[in-house]
């Protein structure tokens, strides 16, 4: 009888045993808790952990762990690992006789028979211990391994699966946290403190340190275990294995959210390219550091596909907030969305690259006020092409551009762009014209790659696709004679100088940035084949000092567009249908001078000419507030009431006695109110009357001098009794 229930235990302890996996599966089925990001050259450029359940290193073979690791664990768990066949009898026997007689000893279970309580939870030790069935399926277990199995497998497999301390598996994560390097590396002194965890892996301190010298004298007699303690205590409280580890860890944490899981995920992005530009960036930031300047971020990408190269988002441990995706992150782009906004007009046959705009003081009329536009140094042109305008980076000019645009139809151009504006054009009003939206990099780099293809916009791309989809969101010759006008360096030099950082020796298309108060300073730009955006600033928002476009973000873009072509040729792009080259010369000059020098000039076909002047008319009439698509300057202003005034009726005087008085400069006028005669004179009150009006001053002729709109508000008038 006894025999028959013996037999029955072993048959039903050794079923689950033959289904034991296979070492290749094993590995197969091993599930790291990070995720490793490669690059397009099969280079690892980030560690991220995933897991939070558990710390898992990567599978680690047998040959990339120490020899002293494997030394101490054969020591100290299963001295004859190599002699028995997955059970120890002789262990068995004396652990057998040691209970007997109630003495401690070191246990009977070895590597192979740990390793398949690892690989079947069936076998596992519960709090109260093993069964009996449970041991003899343990013992089976680890004799069907070991005839399957070479011991090499075995003791590989049990170095990555065996439980260390708290979250810890795996000899990998083991030797990178407590450690704080490579499995490979573990001398004696570590080997046995690893070791001795494996027995005991959440002990104190103190007995981990006891066994830890024990395994150690077994490993050399002569060991010396002074300090053991305190080198114990010191590796238990370390974890030097970080979440993220590599050199871009805010792309890596984008392309994860995109991707599916997986222990290696390849991106787009190029590991030799990807240090150049941190180092780059650094570098520079470290020049910069005197000026109160501390961030930075730069994204390249490929203009062909839209995948992102190179993704900086932080300068690191220079800056106070690392964590921070400075490629992401919403920032004023200043001067940067002006060669969309005179590629619109152009498109819209409004202007042309030759057209004459007149840089000059401006009082633009809005809902709140004056909007009162100023140039980077504070200083005016006069009259200049739309060439010098954009490439030079003048804002009077852009803002009367705007005017012709509307802010409105603009805000739509960008949005075609796919540039995430968080309010509508007429949120921002005329100062959208000089950046004053908010625009992550990465977006604007983009849309500058649509500049660098002809108009046609397309998502970028984190990881290797298909061709792009690409959409027609801007017109391709108003692209091409943008870029053109953005790589001319003759038409930068009155703003940048004719030696410019911007000046590359290849050809290159490039517009520089800078908001309010010196907040954010950008570069971007294309040449044949890269798009490269750059912006430095503070993440927290506090201003610079005193850098400007060519100080700031010019640099760094220069330098990464250098190491792009260092052995590539770039060439200008071909001209696309529609755009046709005309020969240009320009008038005189009000001060009898010329406006600039004669020059080939590209046109959207239909509106080439071969000259172009201001008429003497024109000039004397010049209105210098921009208020429309022609620049006159007036004879006449008014004085008062200011535009945007907003006028409150007193319901507590009589309608009749109240008035608003209308003031102007000279007394040869006339005064128009929503288009109808009104008054004359240079002083003249009117009988206010609830709503909006447009108020004008007209000359003899008819001509309209200046004009202002008002808001009178209290449409409940009564008259006194």
């Amino acid at each position: 009888m006894r025999r028959a229930w013996a037999a029955f235990c072993l048959a039903l302890a050794a079923a689950p045993a033959l289904a034991l996996p296979t070492f290749d599966e094993v590995r197969a089925d091993f599930r790291s808790s990070e995720t490793l990001v490669l690059s397009r050259e099969g280079e690892v450029i980030q560690r991220l952990r995933t897991d939070a359940t558990v710390r898992r290193g990567q599978w680690l073979r047998l040959a990339d762990v120490s020899p002293a690791l494997r030394q101490a664990l054969v020591l100290s768990e299963d001295r004859r690992f190599y002699e028995h066949s997955g059970v120890d009898w002789a262990a068995v026997s004396a652990a057998a006789w040691a209970n007997l007689w109630n003495e401690r000893t070191r246990g009977a279970s070895t590597i192979t028979m740990q390793l398949a309580g690892l690989l079947d939870g069936d076998w596992r030790q519960g709090p109260g211990g093993r069964t009996v069935t449970q041991k003899l399926g343990q013992a089976v277990a680890a004799q069907v391994l070991d005839r399957r199995w070479r011991k090499d497998q075995i003791l590989e497999a049990y170095l990555n699966l065996v439980p260390f301390r708290g979250e810890i598996v795996g000899i990998d994560a083991l030797a990178r946290t407590l450690f704080g390097k490579a499995a490979h590396g573990l001398d004696e002194r570590e080997a046995a403190v690893a070791a001795a965890l494996v027995r005991a892996p959440n002990a104190a301190p103190a007995l981990v340190t006891r066994r830890a010298c024990g395994v150690l004298r077994e490993m050399r007699r002569q060991a010396n275990c002074d300090a053991l303690d305190l080198f114990t205590a010191a590796a238990l409280q370390r974890r030097a294995f970080d979440a993220s580890e590599g050199i871009a860890p805010h792309f890596a944490r984008q392309l994860l959210r995109r991707s599916p899981p997986g222990e290696r995920v390849r991106s787009t992005v190029s590991a030799p390219l990807q240090r150049v530009a941190v180092e780059t960036l650094a570098r520079h930031l470290r020049e910069l550091r005197g000026r109160n300047v501390e961030d930075g971020a730069l994204v390249v990408l490929d203009n062909a596909t839209g995948e992102v190269l190179a993704w900086v988002g932080s300068s690191g441990p220079l800056s106070q907030a690392a964590e921070v995706d400075g490629v992401l992150a919403a920032r004023q782009p200043g001067s940067t969305l002006k060669p969309f906004l005179y590629a619109q007009a152009i498109a819209e046959r409004r202007l042309t690259a030759a057209s004459l705009l007149h840089d000059s003081p401006a009082q633009i009329p809005t809902a709140g006020g004056l909007y009162i536009p100023q140039n980077y140094d504070r200083q005016f042109k006069g009259w200049v092409s739309v060439r010098q305008a954009l490439a030079a980076s003048l804002n009077v000019p852009a803002v009367r551009t705007l005017v012709m645009v509307t802010p409105d139809a603009f805000f739509a151009q960008l949005r075609r762009l796919r540039l995430p504006l968080a309010e509508s054009g007429g949120y921002y009003g005329y100062s959208l014209a000089l950046g004053s939206s908010e625009v992550p990099l990465l977006h604007l780099t983009n849309a500058y790659r649509a500049l660098a293809n002809g108009g046609r916009a397309s998502p970028v791309a984190f990881a290797a696709a298909p061709r792009p989809a690409f959409t027609q969101a801007l017109d391709a010759g108003a692209a091409f004679i943008v870029g053109d006008i953005l790589s001319d360096a003759n038409a930068r030099a009155p703003t940048f100088g004719t030696d410019s950082v911007l000046a590359t020796r290849f050809w290159t298309a490039v517009k520089t940035g800078t908001s309010k108060d010196m907040r954010d300073n950008w570069a971007v730009g294309w040449s044949e084949r890269y798009t490269v955006g750059v912006w430095v600033g503070n993440a927290g928002g506090a201003a610079m000092h005193d850098v400007s476009g060519t100080s700031g973000a010019a640099p760094i873009w220069a330098d990464v567009m250098g190491w792009l072509h260092r052995g590539t040729p770039s060439r200008a792009p071909r001209p696309p249908e529609g755009v046709a080259r005309q020969a240009v010369r320009y008038g005189p000059a009000p001060d009898g001078g010329r406006l600039e020098s004669a020059r080939d000039e590209w046109f959207l076909r239909g509106t080439q000419q071969a000259l172009f002047a201001i008429d003497k008319i024109a000039e004397s009439a010049y209105q210098e507030r921009a208020g429309g698509q022609k620049d006159l300057k007036p004879t006449a202003r008014i004085l008062a009431p200011a535009p945007g005034t907003i006028v409150a009726l007193d319901p507590d005087i009589p309608p009749a006695h109240q008035r608003l008085r209308f003031e102007a400069d000279s007394a040869a006028v006339r005064w128009r109110i929503d288009g109808k005669p009104a008054g004359q004179g240079a002083q003249w009150a009117w009988l206010p009357w609830p709503g909006r009006h447009s108020v004008e001053l007209l000359d003899a002729r008819g001509r309209v001098l200046d004009q202002i709109r008002i808001e009178v508000r209290g449409a409940g008038v009564r008259a006194r009794e």
